[in-house]
């Protein structure tokens, strides 16, 4: 009795439905693994933005604050200059009653510097200070302060645009990865399993590049 049997080959078309079959798993991973990305690049982007906003904000309430005590160490400054002159005519004068009574008045500031000056000699020295406004002591706390908000508002700044530039790139980020989507989108309208799998690696190419770029990229999760 003889033995019809036979092992015959894979039918070509049997090779070509497995392959497809491969290339549509490859395209259901991309296009699952980029919409994550892309999801969470816009996540990233809001985030980004919002914490831009707050620095924006930090820095505009620094700056009025700082115009505040600008103008108030002016009106300071221009009380000292008054005092002053009605002191020094009666310091010149020798006037001791009239000169302490307008020491009194002087601001708490102020005083140092007057005393510093006083101990210059003004009146005998040629090489004493002109005032005490032109004495290392003469400070105004205002003023410093005043300086200090204006730097806080530089680095908060600073710092927003960093943010915004992190935000942008999120952004970006986005497009490639939506890019990729549609690649893999693209890919399944296409009637050559080579054509399609040209296209899906191309979409796996901008999708491992943009991830691997995104990786650089800060994060965060709350403003």
């Amino acid at each position: 009795m003889t033995d019809d049997t036979t092992t015959d080959d894979a039918a070509p078309g049997d090779t070509t439905a497995r392959h497809g079959r491969r290339l549509e798993l490859l395209v259901t991973i991309l296009l699952a693994i980029a919409t994550v990305a892309t999801a969470w690049s816009s996540y990233q982007s809001a985030r980004w933005s919002g914490v831009q906003t707050v620095n924006f904000s930090k820095a505009n309430g620094a700056r009025v604050t700082a115009t505040g005590l600008s103008n108030r160490a002016g009106q300071q400054t221009q009380i000292d200059v008054t005092t002053f002159v009605a002191w020094a005519d009666a310091y010149a004068g020798k006037d001791k009653f009239l000169a302490d009574f307008y020491f009194r008045r002087f601001r708490p500031e102020f005083k140092p510097a007057v005393r510093a000056w006083i101990a210059t000699r003004p009146l005998k020295n040629p090489t004493a200070p002109l005032s005490p406004f032109a004495m290392p002591q003469y400070k105004l706390g205002a003023q410093d302060r005043a300086a200090a908000l204006l730097r806080t508002a530089d680095a908060a700044t600073t710092q927003a645009k960093i943010d915004n530039q992190r935000s942008d790139n999120y952004v970006l980020a986005v497009v490639l990865f939506a890019s990729a989507l549609f690649f893999a989108g693209i890919s399944t309208k296409l009637d050559s399993l080579r054509a399609r799998a040209s296209i899906v690696g191309l979409g796996y190419l901008l999708f491992v590049g943009t991830l691997i770029w995104v990786a650089t990229f800060p994060v965060t999760v709350a403003i």
